[in-house]
């Protein structure tokens, strides 16, 4: 099972107070555990929303809202992809994190839709277009890393 675990924004990160050498250190550690022990498959911080923007939909109406944006508790402020075998398993590392912020801090998990999940709606043809798809942009990745 793949879970995605979220890093919850909080005033000092949205106001681009970056971590000190401590937490960077702290953190540093704990992702080569997490790579160490098969769980880690990506993971990264988020700039302040003030650097972002939001498109909402309306029917065929699209609108760019620019950052900031009001909610500080419903932002994220960085990210997580693990493969575990469980919530709970995802719970137990996520107890062993370094706490993200100075002061208070949350972190969401949340459980990553699979083929199957999605029942026979998700048809062969669909599945292998998604196959190419993840083939191509994991082949343009390769050649645009540095």
């Amino acid at each position: 099972m793949r879970f995605m675990i979220i890093v919850k924004a909080t005033k000092d990160s949205e106001a681009g107070v970056m971590p000190d050498e401590k937490l960077l250190t702290e953190m540093g550690n704990y992702n080569e555990e997490l790579v160490r022990a098969g769980v880690m498959l990506a993971g990264e911080g988020l700039h302040p929303s003030s650097r972002g923007a939001r498109v909402r939909f309306s029917g065929a109406q699209r609108t760019v809202i620019d950052g900031p944006f009001a909610e500080t508790k419903e932002l994220i402020a960085g990210f997580w992809l693990w493969q575990v075998k469980s919530l709970e398993e995802a719970i137990e590392w996520v107890k062993r994190c370094p706490n993200p912020m100075p002061g208070e801090s949350e972190i969401e998990i949340r459980q990553v839709f699979e083929a199957e999940d999605f029942g026979e709606e998700f048809t062969p043809e669909l599945r292998e277009q998604e196959k190419r798809v993840w083939a191509e942009a994991e082949r343009l990745a390769k050649n645009t890393r540095r």
